[in-house]
């Protein structure tokens, strides 16, 4: 399936991520009008053919339109693609739900999962848009710069309506950008957003000078946890096998582009959660879904002795070294 150039995509969130799908979807030829909540941001934007404060000196293609009003944005729309971060979910569609029509196919490019209540952003957008039937998510091994710069890049996209999967993955899969389709919603996004926690044990890790074989231990023990909480929730095992699965699992957990893996390593500077932070300058998604991810595997009855470490010492004052040494001391089990 060939998507029709002259359709219209609005994009909803003009951080980093949101910016450089807005850009490669331009740049394939399609009508991206970019939606932030900041008017003075999308001015600048605007003025600027550019976003200089995430994605600087990758000029905006003439098919990507800044827009500060979110109705004149949706306006016209083909599809909907929200790339907004997952604590601000609700709170957003239950405002604006009624810009939502049944026969408008809404997309989302965020991972993590609902603060307080564990909930993975499908269901979310269940239970805010009941009148929307065709959804889908978007997830994967992507670092913003990479994508905006037109870099080799794959992703997954999953949907339960077949055509949508197939139309999204159209849109997408044009020059060095890849896209594959699959029907397992939950997998695809518990593998996006729990990947952001273990990332933060990666980078705390490596910032202990603990080394690259405890760095690999901890990525091949990670997703055996990913993999067991995903299979306790209903999803398919061979996901986590996949791009957003271990893909991303890797690209977050050994690259410095990945803002949880540096709160990682700031962490084990002796920096506090808000020092580190404003280090980084941008939302750390991992440190809200570490206290989730924690629930979720309380609640049913896995074990995640990473994730657990990592909520200790997020939420406890837990020093890193001691997390570490807690993991260590573990007895030994079948692999």
């Amino acid at each position: 399936m060939t998507a029709p150039s002259g359709d219209s995509i609005t994009l909803l969130g003009a951080g980093s991520w949101g910016t450089a799908l807005a850009i490669h979807m331009a740049r394939s030829g399609f009508k991206v009008k970019l939606w932030g909540n900041e008017p003075e941001h999308m001015a600048r934007l605007a003025e600027e053919r550019c976003n200089q404060q995430f994605l600087p000196d990758i000029p905006f293609p003439e098919t990507l339109q800044p827009a500060a009003d979110l109705e004149a944005a949706m306006s016209g729309a083909h599809l909907v693609m929200i790339a907004i971060p997952s604590h601000a979910y609700r709170a957003f569609l239950s405002a604006n739900r009624g810009l939502f029509t049944a026969d408008l196919p809404v997309s989302w490019a965020s991972k993590g999962l609902e603060q307080g209540s564990g909930k993975l952003l499908h269901q979310v957008v269940q239970e805010e848009l009941p009148q929307c039937r065709h959804t889908a998510v978007l997830s994967g091994p992507t670092f913003a710069r990479e994508v905006a710069a037109n870099l080799p890049t794959a992703i997954t996209v999953a949907s339960s309506t077949e055509w949508l999967a197939e139309e999204l993955r159209a849109y997408l899969h044009t020059g060095n950008f890849r896209a594959y389709m699959s029907n397992d919603i939950i997998g695809v996004e518990l593998g996006g957003a729990l990947k952001n926690v273990l990332a933060i044990a990666a980078g705390a890790s490596d910032g202990l000078g603990f080394g690259a074989n405890a760095r690999a231990a901890l990525i091949t023990r990670g997703l055996a946890e990913i993999m067991r909480l995903g299979e306790a929730m209903g999803a398919q095992r061979e996901t986590f096998m996949g791009l957003a699965g271990l893909g991303d699992l890797v690209l977050t957990c050994t690259d410095n582009q990945s803002r949880n893996r540096r709160m990682g390593l700031l962490l084990a500077e002796g920096l506090s959660i808000d020092e580190a932070r404003e280090k980084i300058g941008q939302e750390v998604e991992g440190v809200r879904t570490a206290q989730e991810a924690n629930r979720l595997a309380e609640m049913h009855q896995v074990d995640m002795p990473i994730v657990e470490q990592v909520f200790s010492v997020l939420y406890h004052g837990k020093p890193p070294r001691d997390a570490v040494k807690t993991l260590l001391s573990r007895d030994t089990r079948v692999e």
